[in-house]
């Protein structure tokens, strides 16, 4: 049986590239090849400068509270940021912002959902009846409609659309790395050491798909006690230092435990909410 996995984990390795006939003799110098192959066809009403993912290697880290907070520093600071929640079983970005279906249809496409603060969202729960209805969908057809998501949505003209990437690093973000032309990633981790473990497995899946590591983000970092301003660890010391220097990725930002944040986000009123710490990682977009 062991020696089965290994065999299984040897071909699809081998794969990565997305070409299931292929050997690994046949891949070698083609990357740029099999990019071009796979590559989607952006929507010819949509001018998109930079495409970024948010990820990490398991979920519970607050990575959609990341992607959502950082969309609305880059809009503060005046730029045209678009959502696409690729989280397609677990979506959660459209209540953050207070948006509901369903998205608008046209002869061109989607129209993505507009926030109050000009962030546009493309999301399944824009889409269907119910928003509370599981989806019970294979991994082939749940990416393929993230590739939808970029080839049937009108995004119009944007500086930066953040893709929220599910947890794991199985069919969505592999489809996300072949299909859209990702500039950068940006890894979501919190303090414990089990998650900096999984957190690397997102980052050697960016490495081996040739994806930039604009840098780290550490949430639930600590909690400031409203009494003394102390701040407790709450789920342990911070290791994101160590973790970055592992990696050599800069560190983008620490960001506490804030209540204020989580009683919006539920509200849908995450645009009223400003989140300093993320300002260094708004501004390392710059570079890309």
């Amino acid at each position: 049986m062991v020696l089965l996995i290994k065999e299984v984990i040897r071909m699809e390795e081998e794969r990565v590239c997305g070409n299931t006939d292929c050997s690994k003799t046949d891949c070698e110098g083609c990357k740029e090849k099999e990019r071009a192959q796979f590559r989607a066809q952006m929507n010819p009403f949509s001018d998109i400068k930079k495409v970024v993912a948010v990820m990490s290697g398991k979920g519970g880290v607050g990575k959609s509270t990341v992607t959502a907070s950082l969309a609305v520093e880059l809009a503060r600071k005046g730029h045209k940021v678009g959502i696409l929640d690729a989280d397609i079983t677990g979506p959660s970005i459209p209540k953050m912002f207070g948006l509901s279906g369903p998205a608008e249809d046209t002869e061109q496409g989607l129209l993505p959902s507009l926030a109050d603060n000009g962030v546009k969202v493309m999301s399944l729960n824009l889409l269907m009846e119910d928003e509370e209805a599981p989806v019970i969908w294979r991994g082939p057809v749940i990416a393929n409609l993230v590739k939808q998501f970029w080839t049937d949505v009108l995004w119009g003209e944007l500086d930066y659309l953040l893709v929220d990437m599910p947890p794991g690093t199985g069919d969505v973000p592999l489809t996300v790395f072949q299909s859209l032309p990702v500039d950068g990633a940006i890894l979501v981790s919190s303090p414990q050491s089990l998650v900096k473990m999984i957190v690397k497995k997102a980052y050697h899946m960016a490495e081996k798909m040739d994806i930039s590591i604009v840098g780290i983000v550490e949430n639930y970092s600590y909690y400031t006690c409203p009494d003394c301003g102390k701040r407790i660890a709450v789920f342990g010391e911070s290791r994101i230092e160590e973790a970055a220097g592992e990696m050599q990725v800069p560190v983008l930002g620490k960001l506490p435990i804030n209540p204020e944040m989580a009683k919006a986000a539920d509200e849908g009123k995450i645009t009223e909410i400003s989140c300093q710490p993320l300002a260094d990682a708004a501004a390392r977009l710059k570079q890309l």
